[in-house]
């Protein structure tokens, strides 16, 4: 499987993000700083102008004054199925005037309600506030455009990440017979006269500290809490941040949004009319990938009993890998749950066909987990997880982490990947057969408090850095960002149904490749 992104800058600024005084990070060897230090420069956002204070609106963006236009195929010639679309995309501000720079999170699809087809476009930034969409044409439709935030929106989430990594904040509760006391914790804790207590994972070098309790010693934790959220940002900032004023917002077309679309030669459509682009589209409600393992259908019980006989499905992560679990449970009358007693948001869980010889788990990732309570016991790391995994042909492991690290520096996410990493390695080279499988970020639904915790521009972040640090390796990737953006539902933290069974679908399709007739 290849990794793409969707968006593509044509040069970009170079402002180095500063390092958090008050987050503690472990020394990486020379091999690993590097390749945070590479990361780190790509994903260099183009700088913003700056903007008066108060801010006012004027000068931002405004997608209402905005357009996109279709560009003609060259020579004047028609379009035809395995061509490039390429869509012109110009950003004005509040008063029509044209934006001078670049930096807006601008997302494209191709759609076609009739056929229940969608195809992610590639947005690439002029920096002059031009920007282009690139289509596959798979079949005739119509091209939308999204502004997902202003480039000045981006700016405020930037200086977030940089001034105020502990925004998302912690609690443990400590007890030791009747005493018990509940500190503040986090990967980055502002310095106090108050001790930390240094949960660092020894194995992975995960940091996680807690302020000590006053009278408890630091071995007497309990738990782990979601504690809150400090929202610290200027009232006029807020307006950056509006649902349908200038955040996911839909540009309109000067002229048609579509396109006829002829067939190719042969009349047929073949997955191999696309060299390069997007990882796959939906047509008929199904994704059909363009690259790798060929996707089919698993629609009855019968077809995935008969996947997944004998196989162990390991899930590890944030709630959009519970989904998977979720859905197996529900899908497969005879998957039986153990009531293992967990906490529904939290688990461990785990599920069994007896008679076909099927077992389902499902694990949370370590801190920051953003649930409720999990108790200490089952605060596991995917790394330490993973070193537990024997392998082999019957087992398939799924993970996906990312949404919970949003409001911290990228260093932190890059660290964690670069820890699981090293466990598939071990996993792979001890059991060269286990099919393992990653789950990228998705594009959610945004309210103000979503964008200042877990916006999508977060999340593009997260996403280049899994796909640029897993790249190379044995492993297939779900492309959940394209999948939820070429599909017609709304974006969602938690996909919805019918994009949840597409890629279930796909899972199953790498554990069951079938040849193609």
């Amino acid at each position: 499987d290849q990794f793409n992104n969707t968006n593509i800058f044509m040069r970009v600024s170079t402002t180095p993000y500063m390092h958090h005084d008050f987050c503690n990070f472990q020394p990486l060897s020379p091999e690993e700083a590097l390749e945070e230090h590479l990361l780190l420069d790509s994903l260099a956002w183009p700088d913003t102008p700056s903007l008066p204070d108060p801010i006012s609106l004027e000068q931002t963006s405004d997608p209402a004054h905005s357009t996109f236009t279709i560009l003609p195929r060259r020579g004047g010639r028609e379009w035809h199925v395995g061509d490039q679309l390429e869509v012109m995309i110009n950003v004005s501000d509040f008063q029509g005037r044209p934006k001078k720079s670049g930096g807006d999170v601008i997302v494209a699809r191709l759609h076609n309600a009739t056929l229940g087809a969608g195809v992610a476009g590639q947005v690439v930034d002029h920096l002059n506030g031009s920007y282009s969409a690139v289509f596959s044409l798979l079949w005739e439709g119509s091209a939308k455009v999204m502004l997902i935030h202003p480039s000045e929106a981006v700016t405020v989430l930037r200086r977030l990440s940089i001034e105020q990594p502990d925004r998302i904040y912690f609690k443990s509760l400590f007890r030791s017979g009747s005493v018990s006391e509940t500190t503040t914790c986090n990967v980055c804790l502002k310095p106090t006269q108050q001790p930390l207590c240094n949960y660092t994972d020894l194995h992975t070098g995960n940091p996680w500290f807690c302020y000590k309790p006053e009278k408890l010693s630091c071995d007497t934790r309990i738990n782990h809490n979601y504690g809150g959220f400090k929202q610290n940002i200027k009232t006029s900032e807020t307006k950056l941040f509006q649902s349908d004023v200038n955040m996911k917002v839909y540009i309109q077309p000067s002229g048609s949004a579509s396109v006829t679309v002829f067939p190719n030669k042969t009349g047929k459509m073949k997955n191999n009319n696309v060299n390069s682009g997007p990882a796959g589209y939906y047509y008929q409600g199904g994704w059909r990938a363009l690259r790798g393992t060929t996707v089919h259908q698993f629609n009855t019980v019968s077809d995935i009993n008969q996947c997944l006989k004998g196989k162990m499905v390991h899930l590890y992560g944030d709630s959009t890998i519970r989904q998977f679990f979720e859905h197996f449970t529900t899908a497969l009358p005879d998957l039986k749950e153990f009531n293992l007693h967990s906490l529904r948001q939290v688990g461990p869980f785990m599920a069994l066909d007896y008679a076909n010889n099927i077992l389902v788990t499902y694990r949370c990732h370590g801190p920051p987990i953003r649930f409720g309570s999990v108790p200490i016991s089952e605060l596991r790391y995917i790394a330490n997880e993973l070193d537990s995994v024997i392998g082999g042909s019957n087992t398939v492991v799924v993970l996906g982490i990312w949404s919970h690290f949003s409001t911290f520096p990228i260093e932190v996410y890059i660290r964690r990947l670069q820890s699981i990493r090293k466990a598939v390695v071990r996993l792979l080279d001890r059991a060269p057969d286990t099919l393992v499988i990653i789950r990228t970020a998705n594009l959610k639904a945004l309210t103000l408090y979503e964008t200042l915790t877990n916006s999508d521009w977060f999340s593009l972040q997260c996403d280049k850095v899994l796909r640029a640090i897993f790249k190379g390796l044995n492993v297939h990737l779900l492309d959940a960002w394209e999948m939820g953006l070429a599909h017609h539902l709304p974006h969602s933290l938690h996909p919805q149904p019918p994009i949840i069974k597409n890629m279930i679908d796909v899972i199953l399709s790498h554990i069951c490749p079938q040849r193609d007739s």
